[in-house]
């Protein structure tokens, strides 16, 4: 038997994720893959109604919700895209943790990992974040940074993408 090729994409819900989700869906139907978008996020310990504390949704209904609105916008942007993206068969996965380390191990076996840039004004553009960074120094398959605009002097987003490196 023989595992299915995927395609990881992290998100987070920013126009520069969902960025990246049409980017992952080009690429997972150029490599005849799936694609498995992720979403992770830290639970807060203590919940506040105004000042006074109370009890908060539980991880699995925080998990709950947090898929339902990931598959309804990804199925969004595959339906805008069209063609094959159009196709692409997806999953989605709301995790607790710290996203770098979930996207490095959500991306164990992928064939790519693509991440939305948040660069924020000129030298910030040209740093990245510490999900990023985390990536591309620690995941075990390629990784693309995909930035949310285009340069200047092309109509399409330059991709910077890094060799995972071998376990």
């Amino acid at each position: 038997m023989t595992a299915q090729r995927t395609v990881v994409v992290g998100v987070d819900g920013s126009p520069n994720s969902l960025t990246a989700v049409r980017h992952a869906a080009a690429e997972a139907a150029l490599r005849g893959a799936a694609l498995v978008a992720v979403q992770a996020y830290e639970r807060p310990e203590t919940w506040f109604e105004g000042s006074r504390p109370i009890t908060g949704p539980s991880a699995g209904e925080m998990t709950i919700g947090i898929e339902t609105r990931l598959r309804r916008k990804v199925g969004e942007v595959l339906a805008e895209m069209g063609g094959a993206a159009r196709q692409v068969p997806y999953d989605v996965m709301g995790i607790v943790g710290r996203p770098g380390a979930v996207l490095v191990d959500r991306s164990r076996g992928a064939e790519l990992l693509v991440i939305g840039h948040r660069g924020r004004g000129a030298v910030a553009s040209a740093v990245l974040g510490s999900v990023g960074l985390h990536c591309v120094l620690h995941a075990t398959c390629p990784v693309t940074v995909v930035p949310l605009r285009p340069t200047a002097d092309r109509s399409t987003p330059v991709v910077a993408a890094a060799a995972g490196r071998s376990r």
